[in-house]
């Protein structure tokens, strides 16, 4: 399934997706023809269960999908729309085939006396179970149809809000991706449920970081091959400019570094199923961060000042790469978060947690 998903993700956005409709997405369009090409496509529900309306895909199997959308600087919250079809489908809600947000950082809460309830199956909420507070950067806010979040409580509550409830702050973040806030008061879910006992109260924070850690991982290909192709195209003082030895040097600097971060990833996808793979997204969130300072400060070396040029293809590359590293916890965070459960754990189990990729203390730190 995965070599049929990568193929067809990558035949799709090779065709739609340009620089000019990227430029056209970041002043504010939604590229209406491309979503509904990506939604005929059946990626969106992909990670969904097949009785509740997806394929019924693994994270591995999709890793490939959501390293495309960075490898092509997707203008579209698909990675998103795939995680919070998986968040519905682990809590029996039904997928949706439409764009559907996520957020970065939530302050709601459930304004009624079934809030830390426990509900038995999910259910579409009655008029009393009200909910309050803001969701924050959520990637196209204005745009998405639905979002899901999380309420934190005796025990983390699943909800499902209509965009259309929400009182919409645009924001974008370095890349001209909307990052909006959306607020709500006294609003009814959609639909809400208790989330799997053995979840983390955060698994959209290391859901986000996950997807970032895969997209990262695509754009910092297409950037080492930019770097690659003009370095062997310019030509300066009689010789393409990859003879120099400086240069040489630089481009096997940004592959090391690109490398570490693919091999990160996928690990983190591959070792994600009905719970994620906490030690593997935390470090490849750390390997992917500082790839992406480093691969994209040799790529503007590279190319010189071209590589700033609005109409060079270059930025749109790194500056989702300085973007993403950010998003959903930055380098700092996740070694920090990866010490102290190390720390937390003592040094005996340091060796263990390497070689069977689990760390028991990371997931509560």
């Amino acid at each position: 399934m995965r070599e049929l998903f990568e193929s067809t993700i990558e035949r799709l956005l090779a065709d739609l997706v340009t620089p000019e409709l990227i430029r056209h997405c970041e002043a504010g369009h939604w590229p209406a023809d491309l979503w509904a090409a990506l939604e005929s496509s059946g990626f969106a529900v992909a990670a969904a269960p097949e009785h509740l309306g997806g394929a019924g895909a693994s994270w591995e199997d999709l890793y490939g999908v959501v390293k495309a959308a960075g490898r092509h600087n997707l203008p579209l919250p698909l990675p998103e729309t795939m995680f919070a079809n998986w968040l519905l489908g682990q809590c029996g809600i039904e997928a949706r085939n439409e764009p559907l947000g996520i957020s970065m950082r939530s302050t709601l809460s459930l304004n009624h006396a079934a809030k830390g309830a426990f509900f038995d199956a999910p259910w579409v909420a009655p008029a009393e179970i009200l909910v309050t507070g803001t969701l924050c950067d959520v990637p196209w806010g204005r745009d998405v149809e639905h979002v899901v979040a999380l309420v934190p409580g005796k025990r983390t509550t699943l909800i499902l809000l209509s965009r259309r409830d929400a009182e919409v702050s645009t924001k974008q973040n370095t890349a001209g991706e909307p990052r909006d806030d959306l607020s709500f008061k006294n609003t009814t879910p959609i639909a809400i449920a208790d989330v799997p006992a053995d979840w983390p109260d955060d698994v959209i924070w290391w859901g986000g970081a996950m997807l970032r850690t895969a997209q990262m991982a695509g754009a910092l290909e297409t950037t080492l091959d930019l770097s690659t192709r003009y370095a062997t195209e310019r030509v300066q003082f009689g010789k393409p400019i990859s003879a120099f030895q400086a240069i040489q040097h630089q481009l096997a600097q940004m592959a090391q570094h690109t490398g570490s971060a693919l091999v990160s990833a996928e690990a983190a996808f591959a070792e994600s199923g009905s719970q994620l793979a906490t030690w593997q997204i935390a470090a490849a969130k750390v390997c992917g961060a500082e790839a992406a300072g480093a691969v994209a400060a040799m790529a503007h070396a590279v190319h010189g000042a071209i590589g700033f040029t609005h109409e060079h293809a270059l930025q749109l590359g790194t500056r989702r790469l300085w973007a993403w590293r950010s998003e959903f916890g930055n380098q700092g965070h996740w070694t920090q978060r990866l010490g102290r459960a190390v720390a937390q754990g003592g040094s005996a189990s340091l060796w263990p947690a390497v070689t069977s990729g689990r760390l028991a203390a990371l997931s509560s730190t």
